[in-house]
């Protein structure tokens, strides 16, 4: 099987690397700056303690590239997905299956309305990547890669899991998609505060900000109709309640969650960091489109202001200030 990924960033550059290092047929496409880099230092896979090294590899800047693949992950940015669906369009066979391994709720569905007849696969990478640079990806945090449980999922979900990576297959995606922006939406927090994600648990004053813009989530959510999955077993009513409860129970919470190591932090944080448009739009501005969300409203206003000029490492009081100013 010849896997494509579009998209090598820092989640397109760690999957590929897991890919290839268990001995794949894998190509990436991304930017020069991305295969100028990966040209010179290979990719090194840094995952939760453990390294793997891939020799220096050749990577793609067109799509052409890929047209001959048989599973494509999508993994650009969400306002670059119609773009690239545009493009994949004229090139692709009809066969082809393009997984979309992506934030935000929407970008299957923006791949299926330009890819007609192909199968189109829903996905959520479940956890945290940030490029260190020298083709050093490094994973913070722990969860699985989650696809439609469907037939054309099961070559790409055997391809991950033999490469180390956990799957999981769902009937329901989109109510785990929606969940997975729930806990987005702290991704704006890491980028305007410049704060590492274990620094924001374990901080009453940035836990506060979390709850406040979780809990105005769910409501406009509920209002309009939105029913999203459990998050590791854990009701997604009870975020806000739990993030407002005393850091020690946080802590404790939070390891029989999930693993978070203490360089892990979001990508809209690293986005801010060189100068790119982040996601917001897609994540907290998801949920001021669906209704009256001041606090997500706010936290857009912010994190564009920042676009360009890096984060304002706001403090825990300064953020708070600033959403209800």
């Amino acid at each position: 099987m010849k896997l494509g990924i579009v998209g090598a960033g820092s989640i397109g550059c760690y999957l590929g690397g897991k890919l290839l290092a268990s001995g794949a047929h894998v190509t990436l496409v991304g930017r020069p700056r991305v295969r100028d880099e990966l040209a010179t230092h290979g990719i090194v896979v840094e995952d939760l303690g453990v390294r793997t090294t891939v020799p220096p590899v050749e990577i793609e800047t067109e799509l052409a590239a890929v047209a001959d693949c048989d599973v494509i992950a999508c993994c650009v940015k969400s306002g670059q997905t119609e773009q690239v669906a545009r493009e994949l369009a004229a090139i692709i066979g009809p066969t082809a299956v393009v997984a979309s391994l992506q934030n935000g709720v929407h970008n299957p569905d923006v791949l299926r309305a330009h890819l007609p007849g192909r199968t189109i696969l829903g996905g959520i990478v479940g956890f945290n990547v940030r490029s260190r640079g020298d083709g050093v990806f490094h994973r913070g945090t722990s969860g699985p890669v989650m696809l439609d449980r469907v037939p054309a999922a099961e070559p790409l979900a055997q391809a991950l899991e033999h490469a180390g990576i956990a799957v999981e297959l769902r009937r329901d995606l989109m109510r785990h998609q929606w969940t997975k922006l729930l806990v987005n939406l702290n991704n704006a927090v890491s980028a305007l505060s410049d704060a590492p994600t274990r620094q924001l648990l374990l901080s009453p004053g940035y836990r506060r900000v979390i709850a406040a813009i979780t809990r105005e989530a769910l409501a406009v959510m509920r209002r309009a109709g939105i029913r999203p999955a459990a998050l590791r077993g854990v009701p997604v009513r009870w975020m806000p309640f739990v993030l407002r409860l005393p850091t020690v129970i946080v802590r404790l919470v939070t390891r029989s969650q999930m693993k978070v190591d203490p360089d892990a932090r979001s990508s809209m944080w690293e986005d801010l960091a060189r100068g790119r448009p982040t996601e917001v739009d897609f994540l907290n501005g998801e949920i001021v489109r669906l209704g009256d969300a001041p606090l997500n409203r706010r936290i857009v206003e912010l994190v564009h202001a920042a676009e360009g000029h890096g984060s304002p490492a706001l403090a825990a009081d300064a953020l708070w200030s600033a959403l209800h100013a």
